[in-house]
């Protein structure tokens, strides 16, 4: 798969997005998945992915959903990190294939909840959850979640 492609019909990644969030009862979209390169500069000093880059990954790959999915550049945005949450499941190492996935598990009114899977070479490298807050950039408190982003993600549902 290319750096940036997308991926919405492999099942295996669903449900483990799905058993990843399991603080959630149900699911806002069908799932997207993309892969991620691993840099040199990703590694620590044994060859493993250092473990602070499993969240640069989780933005990465947060950054294709918005592009991707609902359309938004990187500079219309206008989100901020409120919460992160990180289970690590193994080491990923530089040869790996890694892809992640992501499930939008809620929608409030000022933010998304987000359910990750990293894989690497198919098995699971780590779990995740954020939530991301909408934020108007002129005072920098909350706003809305525009409408058209809502109609895109609850289109996924099928």
């Amino acid at each position: 798969m290319a750096a940036n492609s997308v991926s919405l019909e492999s099942d295996d990644v669903h449900s483990s997005v799905r058993e990843a969030s399991q603080n959630h009862s149900y699911m806002i979209d069908d799932g997207f998945e993309t892969s991620v390169t691993v840099r040199i500069r990703d590694l620590d000093s044994m060859g493993h992915v250092n473990n602070a880059v499993y969240a640069t990954y989780l933005e990465q790959a947060r950054n294709d959903y918005f592009r991707e999915v609902l359309g938004v550049s990187l500079s219309e945005m206008d989100s901020v990190l409120a919460s992160l949450e990180l289970d690590y499941a193994r080491s990923i190492e530089a040869k790996d294939d890694v892809t992640v996935s992501i499930t939008i598990t809620e929608i409030g009114s000022a933010s998304l909840s987000m359910a990750y899977e990293i894989r690497a070479n198919g098995e699971q490298a780590a779990t995740a959850r954020t939530v991301q807050v909408h934020t108007d950039p002129e005072n920098g408190g909350s706003r809305p979640i525009p409408s058209s982003w809502r109609l895109r993600i609850e289109h996924r549902q099928g």
